[in-house]
Formats: C-alpha cells, structure tokens, sequence
C-alpha cells in the first residue's frame, strides 16, 4: 500500500512524502529523490523497496515540485540547501519510520545522483540511521566529515560518469578509509544514472545512459546489504 505521509523535521516543520508500505517489513529505508524532485520513477522505486520487504519513504524535498527539464531540475537542485535537506528532512524521515517500529526497528538512507550526495550527507548528520547505500552521486569533499560516520555504507558507481567523475570517487573513499569507516564500494562499466529506467531512449539526457544487467547486479547488492544490516 502507498500513501502521502505527513511528518516533522527535527525543528518541528512539517513535509509532506511518500510512503510505500511493506507488507511484512524487515526495516523500512529512506528513499532521496534525483534532481528531478519526487517523480513517478522515485515512487516506484520505493514500491520496489516495499516489495523487497522494506517500507520506504521518499521526502518531498522539493516540496511539491518536480520537472522532466534538465535546466529545470539544475535551478531546482541549486536553489536546495543540501545540509538543511540532510540534516532536517532526511532525519526527520528516518526518525518517522523508526516512530513505526516496523520489522527490526532498523532504517537505512539510499539515494541516487543528488540523493547519492544527500546519502553521503545524511550518513555524516544523522547518526539514528543504521545503514546508507549510495548510487553515483556525492557531495563535494570538503563538505564530508568523514570522522562522524558510524553506520556501515555501501556505495555503486560509474567509471565512465561524467557528472562525478571517478578521481573524486578515489578521493571520497580515500577518506573513508583514513577514519576507518565500513565501507564497500562497487565500480560499474557504465554511465551515469546507470540504475534508472528512464535513461533511456531519445529523451535521456547526453551524460545518463541506464543498464539493465548493472542495475540489477547492483540492486541485488544493495538488497544483500540492507538484509545484513536492516534485517
């Protein structure tokens, strides 16, 4: 079952989301939406997430506002104060699903291109999470105190991404592993947004190219890991 949730920020501010419930959870997980804002494919991935047995949520970060429009979700995703989204929304989501005490009681973050960055974030700023899984997108490095990192990660990227490239890749992991952090990293022979189904066709844009076969290896991976930690 899906629904539009309402609940509060850390500061007491309300948002809006969607959740895709599970029908018998292990844990539930924290879905961050693309650049694009809280679309029809954001949505079915967290169906997929509630399928798999963990209920999801995807916040509403943009507060209503999504677009198909490259130009548009760049302003969109600018005009976002990541720390604010990371440290207020993002935890206030997985403080709602911890509320629910659904399955384990576990909630673990993932999210994929912005989400990724967000994911990068959260893991940093919200210590209440228990595992984060990122796809092909982080933040900039100065940005990660990598020190404040508890929970294990598990992250999936693209060698031929032009949006984040692979040297930065090198870097943030380098950071990981100065401090210690749990982490597994998997590297994919493909492009950006390799995960999303709309990347696909004559209206992708040029830097986005979906896989079918990584997309699933990478889901499968993810699943293990979240069952490992969440389970």
């Amino acid at each position: 079952m899906a629904q539009t949730v309402q609940f509060k920020r850390p500061d007491g501010a309300p948002v809006s989301g969607y959740l895709a419930e599970a029908a018998q959870p292990l844990g539930a997980v924290v879905v961050i939406q693309e650049w694009w804002g809280l679309n029809d494919q954001i949505r079915g991935v967290a169906d997929r997430f509630a399928l798999a047995g963990f209920t999801a949520l995807v916040p509403d970060l943009y507060r209503g506002k999504s677009t198909v429009e490259a130009e548009e979700a760049g302003h969109l995703m600018t005009d976002l104060n990541f720390g604010d989204a990371a440290s207020q929304d993002v935890r206030g989501a997985v403080h709602y699903l911890k509320d629910l005490k659904l399955g384990s009681g576990k909630v673990g973050v993932t999210g994929y291109c912005m989400g990724g960055a967000l994911t990068v974030l959260a893991a940093t700023m919200v210590p209440e999470a228990d595992a984060a899984v990122i796809w092909y997108g982080m933040p900039p490095l100065e940005y990660v105190d990598a020190s404040k990192i508890k929970m294990p990660l598990q992250a999936h990227w693209a060698t031929q991404d032009e949006s984040f490239p692979i040297a930065g890749v090198d870097s943030l992991e380098a950071k990981f592993a100065e401090v210690g952090v749990r982490y597994e990293g998997h590297r994919y022979l493909a492009h950006h947004a390799f995960a999303n189904e709309t990347a696909q066709g004559p209206g992708r844009i040029a830097k986005t190219q979906y896989d079918a076969v990584w997309a699933q290896q990478a889901w499968d991976r993810a699943m293990r890991f979240f069952g490992k930690h969440l389970g």
